[in-house]
């Protein structure tokens, strides 16, 4: 052997050391954040504090003060019991107000989260926020700064711009600037509210103006908007008044046990400031809405944008542990599991030291169960969705998605259940993994691609196909179709009627690849529709989306 091919051996065993190193801190890391709460085993993760967020529950509790609004927990919320008197508003309104001005940055701006740069939409919330509570006053300078820096963006020019045509974020915006005096009602987009009166199968034929998550802001910004500025046609003035009530049992539908749409604090809070600003805060969907917020309130007195994405974090965590061998053994607990009093009483980490054990290459089966719980059984509530399908959480919020559903197939796909003793869990795996496919075939849309939420609605984002989406899709068809008799034998002895075929997976795997080729930009890259980049012009991601496609 030469000495340089000594060097070069050395210098290669060197780095594979410092990789194996990297990868037993990694385990480590998630071993630590493991979570164990009686037969609930999982990774969280934890969303980062957001201006965004803030800004509009500030607006929102804002609004409920002025009716002196306050509650005690629904019977469908008796679970949470958030304290929602005026002074405990006060306090929140406080505290977030001076969290928000210690996060301007440099130009003026806000950007959505503690690390983002500075954008107009968010600085419009900060400032419609600071001028309806009063704080603009407290800090004269920092709110000319943000006027400056709007005012070199193009003001509400600049505003429509950044999301043209698209309604979603502009109008309630706009409606939240409106209620804090900025920009009279008028100049507000009239939103059809009364479109949320038809049947849920009909929105995406009616054309709506916002995207699919966006129905709850519809009929509240939309209410609002007829409230302070109602249509010269008094034809239309009737037909919105007869929506009213009809619209606002949609909200109540659509509302989960937690009170927020989505777990999401903007969507919650547009939804609760136009409600009190009609002087309907005492609603019980806004009622539930205001306990949301003040439940879901950070340590520092700032809000995430959304609660956790734990059953996200939980099965990509899962994916990736797969990766060294292909596969995840299933270990199952031969004691008992521990009551909740035992649980809080153990040591911070035994629970992790007994379910973890060689985590590297296995997991427990309280985890799969926990994955199991997590896909939706029945139709959906605020999309309609089918049954089959997985969110971003196991919280009451979620809605089943085409990003979460092949993430947890593909989880499930890795997992060895070879034992007499995992033989009913592995048919309840099987009859779940079935049941998913099923839903996301239901979703594919007619370009062959797949959005997120829900098939047909057209053009705008989230609605639209997504590369990103497309490919996990088929990731997760690629890793079932080997053990299609698997599933059709576990889907048959479960008493369901299997109408899940091998030749519609192949069919829609091949439309969903000429997606893919017809999407491919001419550097050879694919856009994402999910997981932007803001150190680009356009903000796209091609190294995001490339990755997912290949």
């Amino acid at each position: 052997m030469s000495p340089l091919s000594a060097k070069s051996n050395l210098e290669s065993a060197a780095a594979q050391e410092r990789l194996e190193r990297s990868y037993q801190s990694v385990l480590q890391f998630l071993q630590s954040k493991l979570q164990s709460q009686s037969q609930t085993t999982h990774w969280t993760g934890r969303l980062s504090t957001s201006a965004l967020s803030t800004a509009t529950a500030v607006s929102a509790l804002w609004q409920c003060l002025q009716t002196q609004a306050t509650s005690s927990p629904t019977k469908a919320a008796k679970t949470r019991s958030a304290d929602t008197s005026p002074s405990k508003i006060e306090e929140a309104i406080d505290v977030a107000v001076h969290w928000l001005a210690a996060q301007q940055n440099e130009d003026g701006g806000f950007g959505d989260t503690d690390r983002s740069h500075s954008n107009i939409a968010t600085s419009y919330l900060v400032l419609a926020a600071w001028k309806m509570t009063g704080f603009d006053a407290k800090v004269p300078e920092a709110y000319r700064r943000i006027e400056n820096y709007i005012e070199e963006l193009g003001a509400w020019d600049g505003l429509r711009q950044r999301y043209g045509k698209d309604k979603t974020f502009v109008v309630p915006i706009l409606s939240n600037c409106a209620l804090a005096g900025l920009v009279p009602w008028k100049r507000v987009a009239a939103l059809p509210f009364e479109a949320a009166w038809l049947p849920q199968d009909w929105y995406r034929l009616a054309r709506m103006p916002v995207v699919s998550y966006a129905i709850p802001a519809l009929v509240a910004i939309g209410q609002a908007r007829h409230h302070f500025a109602p249509s010269w046609n008094p034809l239309v003035r009737a037909l919105r008044n007869r929506a009213i009530e009809p619209t606002l049992g949609v909200l109540s539908k659509m509302q989960p046990a937690s009170g927020g749409y989505l777990e999401a604090t903007p969507l919650t809070s547009f939804v609760l400031m136009n409600l009190a600003a009609m002087g309907k805060a005492n609603l019980p969907v806004a009622k539930n809405c205001l306990r949301f917020l003040l439940d879901s309130r950070l340590e520092d007195g700032s809000w995430p944008i959304d609660t956790n994405l734990a059953t996200w974090v939980t099965n990509l965590t899962l994916n990736s542990l797969a990766r060294r061998s292909g596969a995840l053994q299933v270990t199952v607990r031969n004691q008992p599991d521990p009551s909740p009093s035992q649980t809080q009483n153990a040591p911070a980490s035994s629970d992790a030291e007994q379910l973890c054990s060689g985590v590297d290459d296995s997991v427990a089966s309280e985890t799969v169960r926990w994955v199991l719980r997590c896909q939706h059984k029945g139709r959906h509530p605020f999309t309609g969705a089918q049954p089959g399908g997985w969110g971003w959480t196991d919280l009451s919020g979620a809605v089943p998605d085409s990003d979460d559903t092949p993430a947890a197939l593909l989880a499930l796909s890795k997992l060895e259940l070879d034992s007499p003793e995992q033989a009913r869990l592995k048919h309840e795996v099987a009859v779940a993994a079935a049941s998913g496919l099923g839903w996301l075939l239901q979703l594919q849309n007619r370009d062959g691609g797949w959005p997120t939420f829900c098939r047909g609605w057209g053009k705008l984002p989230f609605d639209r196909s997504g590369t990103d989406l497309t490919a996990h899709a088929l990731r997760a068809f690629h890793a079932w179709l080997p053990r299609f008799g698997e599933l059709q034998q576990a889907a048959s002895f479960d008493g369901a009627a299997c109408r899940l075929k091998e030749s519609q997976i192949r069919k829609a795997t091949n439309r969903g690849l000429s997606y893919l080729a017809r999407n491919q930009a001419e550097d050879g890259s694919w856009l994402p529709l999910w997981f932007g980049n803001q150190d680009r012009p356009d903000e796209d991601n091609p190294i995001y989306g490339t990755s997912k496609v290949l």
